[in-house]
This record gives C-alpha cells, sequence and structure tokens, in this order.
C-alpha cells in the first residue's frame, strides 16, 4: 500500500434521526472531480442504513449532480471523505445534507404543542418578602415587583408536572454571603427568612436530556434599577452592581415546540442559516444538525 497516497479530506457531520438525501452539488474540477464516501462514524453503524442506485453497492458519490438517501434511527455521526482521482487531484467538492420530511399532521402538532402548555403552566414561585412572609404567584406573575416593590429574602420553585428529563437548580446570592452559592434542586428554600439579609442576585439553569424543549424566562426588578429580563437555559440577574437588593421576581418556563407564549413576548427561535469556516472546507446550515455542506 502506497503510505503517502492522498486521501483527501474528511469531515464529521451529526445528524438527528429522520431521513436525509446526500447531494454533491458541484466540484472545483469539473474534468476529473473527486469522488466523495459516505460511510458512519464507529459505533454508529447499525443505527445508519444507505438507499442506493440498483447498480450501486457503496455509498460513494461519482461527480456532480449524483445523490443517495441516508437513513438514521438515533442522533449519529457520519464521515464524509473527498478523495482525489489522481495523484495531486483535486479536493473541492460541495456536498448538502438535506433533509426530508413527510411532515406532522396538524391535530398531532396542536396536541403537542397543548401538552407542552399543560407541563409549563404548574410552575409555581414561593417568595418570602420582607414584612410580609411567603408569597406564592403562579407563572408570569410577580413576586413584589414594579406595583408593590419589597424586599425579597429567599425564594423557592415548585414544578408539580416538570417532565422527565429536565432539571431545574436555582440558587441566590445576598450581600452577607460571600462566595459562590450551592445550586438548589425544585422545592428548595433559597435563601432566609426574617434575618434582613434581601437577595442581590439569582440563577436559574435547566439541564437535562429533555431540557432544549424547555427555556427560561424571567424578569427581574433591583432597587433604583431598571427592570431587567432574561432568557434562556441558563439565566443570571442582578443589579448594576451586584449590591442591589431585589424587590420584584417573576418567572415562567416556556415550551420550544411553541414560537410565542402569550404575555411573555418572548422571541422566535432562530434558525442558524448559514456559518463558516475559514479554508477548504465551508459549513452551511439551513437547520440546526441536519444540513451540511463542504468546499
Amino acid at each position: 500500500m502506497d503510505r503517502n497516497k492522498d486521501l483527501g479530506q474528511r469531515k464529521v457531520v451529526d445528524l438527528d434521526k429522520g431521513l436525509f438525501c446526500v447531494q454533491y452539488q458541484s466540484a472545483d474540477d469539473e474534468t476529473s472531480p473527486p469522488k466523495v464516501v459516505v460511510s458512519p462514524a464507529a459505533g454508529h453503524e447499525r443505527a445508519v442504513e444507505f438507499f442506493l442506485h440498483p447498480d450501486a453497492d457503496q455509498a460513494v458519490l461519482w461527480q456532480p449532480g449524483s445523490s443517495l438517501i441516508v437513513r438514521t434511527n438515533a442522533a449519529v455521526q457520519l464521515h464524509v471523505q473527498v478523495a482525489p482521482l489522481r495523484q495531486n487531484g483535486s479536493k473541492a467538492a460541495a456536498v448538502r445534507f438535506e433533509p426530508l420530511t413527510q411532515g406532522t399532521p396538524v391535530y398531532l402538532a396542536r396536541a403537542e404543542q397543548d401538552s407542552a402548555t399543560d407541563r409549563t403552566s404548574g410552575v409555581r414561585l414561593l417568595g418570602h418578602v420582607a414584612g410580609i412572609g411567603d408569597v406564592v404567584v403562579g407563572p408570569n406573575e410577580w413576586v413584589a415587583g414594579p406595583m408593590a416593590p419589597s424586599r425579597i429574602e429567599g425564594i423557592a420553585i415548585q414544578w408539580p408536572q416538570k417532565p422527565e428529563g429536565v432539571d431545574l437548580r436555582y440558587s441566590v446570592q445576598s450581600a452577607a454571603q460571600p462566595g459562590t452559592p450551592k445550586m438548589l434542586g425544585l422545592q428548595s428554600f433559597a435563601g432566609s427568612r426574617q434575618r434582613a439579609l434581601p437577595i442581590t442576585g439569582v440563577v436559574l439553569e435547566m439541564s437535562g436530556s429533555s431540557a432544549s424543549n424547555y427555556q427560561l424566562w424571567a424578569e427581574a426588578l433591583f432597587l433604583s434599577s431598571p427592570t431587567l429580563r432574561a432568557i434562556g437555559q441558563r439565566v443570571v440577574l442582578s443589579g448594576p452592581t451586584g449590591r442591589e437588593p431585589l424587590v420584584g421576581l417573576r418567572i415562567a418556563i416556556q415550551s420550544t415546540l411553541i414560537s410565542d407564549e402569550p404575555g411573555l413576548s418572548g422571541p422566535a427561535a432562530a434558525v442558524n442559516k448559514t456559518s463558516s469556516l475559514k479554508g477548504k472546507v465551508r459549513v452551511f446550515r439551513s437547520r440546526p444538525k441536519q444540513s451540511a455542506a463542504f468546499e
């Protein structure tokens, strides 16, 4: 075997479960284009199935305009190797993975949204307010807040209908408690009661295998500061100097299956249409983890 043989360039592509068309779109050298070899990464072989032309027996694309179909039963990685057909030949080719779908019945999509709404509507926020005591509110409702600002000394979050695969933890900071506070789980009380130690910072964090289906939404009011809003799977809230007392807080959990939550004015889900890397290899994505091109 010629150990110095030019094997071209290889790229790893991440695909979700689904059906994809692998398209050889173009090549710099049209007279002698490189071949494109598609193969599953080690350990992913059982989750990948190729549908080839009846006259083909390998997942190889030989020239622009050719294509094949790949079916994945789980999230997998594929290797895409672009190899020249002659010595010192071109290794520049554009290959795109396009997801194929049959759509989703409208009634199923609505049922999925309704189910997601049911799971997030049961979130409750308990806040211990100075001079008042424990106050419990629902999603998108203020503990204290702009209409009745009061120092909040502790919080606890309840989520009885929390789906499996999602964890929510949180912590609070006060001026009298230096250092990094410990993250606590749902229903745990973070902070203090009747000790005149107002909260000066709040951290909320979601994790787990299904965490990407949800995001946190929070608004906080710190003394003598404008209202602060944050959205994401990790939310950090504090005043301009980090010492201002928290005098208002409201939270909610949004399902990413639903583009807009009533009353929250959350941003629509962003779609990363194009990203690039310098050099001969460029990656284009029309949908996250499901469409890529190589040059």
